[in-house]
C-alpha cells in the first residue's frame, strides 16, 4: 500500500495526522539535515502501522516535504481506513 506524506520538520513535538486517500501529515522534531527528519518520519509511520521500521519504504521524496511510503499490507492497515 502507498502512502502519502506531508513531513513537517523542527516541530515543537511529533505527531500523525491522517486525510482521507491514504495521506498522512506527520511532525517531526528533527532538523531535514542528514536524514534526520527522514529517520524519526519512518520511526513514526512504523509506530502508527505498528509494523517493523525495516518494512517501511520511501519510494520519492528523500529531500523532499512530500513524500511517498511503501508499507505491507497487514490488518493494522484497518486503522487508517477507520481514521479516513
Amino acid at each position: 500500500m502507498f502512502v502519502k506524506v506531508k513531513v513537517f520538520p523542527k516541530a515543537k513535538k511529533r505527531e500523525i495526522k491522517s486525510h482521507t486517500n491514504n495521506k498522512l501529515e506527520v511532525w517531526v522534531k528533527a532538523e531535514p539535515k542528514l536524514g534526520q527528519a527522514n529517520r524519526e518520519t519512518f520511526q513514526l509511520i512504523a509506530d502508527f502501522f505498528q509494523i517493523p521500521e525495516n518494512q517501511v519504504k520511501l519510494i520519492r521524496g528523500a529531500k523532499k516535504r512530500n513524500k511517498i511510503f511503501e508499507i505491507p499490507e497487514t490488518p493494522c492497515l484497518t486503522k487508517l481506513g477507520r481514521l479516513l
